[in-house]
């Protein structure tokens, strides 16, 4: 499907962080790549993007996007970008025959709305507007400047505007269009004067064509001004926290992570550079382990829990900056499986050195075990209680945020054999309680 996005305007309120509205950074990326990209997510490639202020340097922003992400932008030049946003969608009229896409270049928004959308039947005399019904608990809008909509029963749109006083839902500038809207629009603007989007719509909804679909839970955000800037941003960074979070990363090692990820964000480290990085410190924490000696069990216990807070920075950066992908979760899923084991071998070695007995052998593979098993049943529990629980909730899990803070705390008090006591019970004591959960829900 194409998709056509709106580029073209000015933003002046947006003006103090950039001159080119479509182009000014957040969190590493402008406004224009990740409604492009976000896109892309939910499996759209061919965009039709509508430049106008500053266009030749958008153009060519868009041209690298397009290299780097072998993603196909055609260019439609708007001159007129100081009248209606409905005059930049006719610009693509002659471009567009078929049903098609379309978004705001500055509205951030989950991709499982696009998901959502494609799915829904249009005819060629209809347009569908995803719509946000939560109007009372939305905090992301601006109320003096969103476009409202009052929608009927049958889940058609009877109004439309920024003015009017009776609403039940929000525009979030998503649409799935049949080329009807290009006709619409000029209709309104050649009977009325009315050259933007929402006086098209009005057309079209007052031949009862114009539908809506209900975007539920998930989020946008019109990044109009400073304020939506900074709201937009803060959701965003809120959304790297993640449901199987444990207590220890949860508390501990996502705030810390979340602050030298916006550090790192500008620069040109790639995420499975990251994974390379908590690796090597979790190795050399290791290797410190196994030199023996309080001083050396300090030092490896304070780089395994750096490591731990730095692990946590790749998954973010890929997630902010769409770089996310199978090979780069399981990599660094491997990496981790190695981190821990020699963490827990060294430590191993350390405890063996003080009197040589055997049973600290063996409660450091009772350790190590648990904790490779504890790995191995996360993928089935934590699929099992995502489908259980509601977008933004958490549950309980112990995993490897928390087994890395019992070793830098068991280090700094300097009890390298209760650590491992204390995992080899933890580890496998939570394998159990697992598999008695999976078994009671089938």
């Amino acid at each position: 499907m194409k998709c056509l996005v709106i580029a073209a305007g000015r933003g002046s309120r947006l003006s103090g962080k950039g001159n080119s509205k479509p182009l000014v950074p957040l969190l590493g990326l402008p406004l224009i790549e990740r409604t492009i990209l976000t896109a892309k997510k939910s499996g759209i490639n061919d965009f039709y993007v509508v430049t106008g202020y500053e266009g030749e340097k958008v153009r060519r922003y868009l041209d690298k996007i397009g290299q780097r992400t072998n993603t196909n932008i055609t260019h439609v030049i708007n001159e007129e970008w100081e009248k209606g946003n409905g005059i930049s969608v006719l610009k693509a009229r002659d471009l567009i025959k078929e049903p098609f896409i379309l978004l705001m270049a500055d509205h951030l928004f989950d991709y499982s709305i696009l998901d959502g959308l494609k799915k829904e039947q249009i005819s060629e005399d209809e347009i569908i507007l995803a719509v946000d019904r939560n109007i009372e608990s939305n905090k992301l809008v601006d109320i003096d400047d969103v476009t409202k909509v009052l929608i009927e029963d049958n889940n058609k749109i009877t109004a439309i505007g920024k003015n009017i006083s009776n609403y039940n839902a929000y525009d979030t500038g998503i649409f799935l269009c049949s080329p009807v809207l290009f006709h619409a629009i000029e209709d309104s603007f050649l009977s009325t004067g009315d050259s933007t989007l929402s006086g098209g719509i009005r057309i079209i909804s007052g031949n009862g064509n114009a539908k809506t679909f209900d975007i539920q839970d998930s989020y946008w955000v019109d990044v109009d001004d400073e304020k939506a800037f900074s709201k937009a941003k803060n959701l965003l960074i809120s959304n790297l926290k993640k449901a199987s979070d444990g207590p220890v990363s949860r508390y501990l090692n996502r705030p810390l992570s979340i602050r030298l990820t916006i550090l790192l964000l500008n620069t040109k480290i790639a995420p499975n550079h990251i994974s390379i990085l908590a690796f090597i410190l979790g190795v050399l924490g290791a290797g410190f382990f196994f030199l023996g000696g309080y001083i050396n069990l300090i030092i490896g216990g304070i780089l395994a829990q750096i490591a731990s807070v730095i692990d946590g920075c790749d998954g973010e950066i890929a997630r902010l900056k769409f770089k996310a992908s199978e090979f780069g979760g399981w990599f660094d899923a491997v990496l981790d499986r190695y981190g821990d084991a020699f963490l827990l071998f060294g430590l191993t070695y350390h405890v063996y050195l003080i009197d040589g007995r055997f049973l600290y052998i063996i409660i450091g593979f009772l350790a190590i075990i648990g904790t490779f098993m504890n790995s191995y049943t996360a993928d089935k529990y934590d699929g099992l209680m995502q489908k259980k629980l509601k977008p933004g909730m958490h549950y309980f899990r112990i995993g490897r945020d928390v087994r890395t803070f019992i070793i830098f705390l068991g280090a700094l008090v300097n009890q390298p054999l209760l650590i491992l006591i204390l995992i080899a019970f933890m580890t496998n004591a939570e394998n159990v309680r697992r598999v008695l959960i999976l078994y009671k829900n089938g």
